[in-house]
């Protein structure tokens, strides 16, 4: 899960993982084994964006449909995941070839506000998706007037 906050890292943990995983990946260099993200797996990329009204994520999503993709909030953690197909076909006299790669993937974002729920949009057009949080309103201080009696 990725929060919307300054990355400090995982300190001697994180380096106990990126160690280990370089060692993996020298041990199984040149094999034809898959050892962490492939080439083919698939990630979207994420731009966050916030104003004084909203939060704006978009994502990189080039191949899907607006269907492929399911957008969740539950609490304040925005999720969205999807599968990526891909088959690719040709026939010529002499050879017959079949391609199909596909990838599962969910990416989850703490957001450091209450949004209005009420408003929640997302849209998606020319392989982006775009997701608008508007903000919830603050209740900020309020003066009251004390009357006579």
């Amino acid at each position: 899960m990725y929060e919307l906050l300054p990355y400090a890292g995982f300190g001697s943990l994180g380096k106990i993982n990126r160690d280990f995983n370089g060692l993996l990946s020298r041990f199984f260099q040149g094999a034809d084994l898959p050892v962490g993200p492939s080439q083919e797996s698939f990630v979207p990329k994420v731009n966050v964006k916030e104003t004084e009204e909203a939060i704006e994520i978009t994502a990189e999503v080039p191949g899907l449909k607006p269907e492929d993709i399911e957008l969740t909030l539950t609490g304040d953690i925005l999720t969205f995941k999807g599968e990526k197909r891909d088959e690719r076909q040709e026939k010529t006299q002499d050879y017959h070839l079949v391609e199909r790669s596909y990838g599962h993937f969910q990416r989850s974002f703490r957001l450091p506000v209450k949004v209005d729920r009420a408003k929640l949009a997302a849209t998606h057009k020319d392989g982006v998706l775009t997701v608008t949080l508007p903000k919830a309103a603050k209740s900020g201080a309020a003066r009251i007037e004390v009357k006579g009696g």
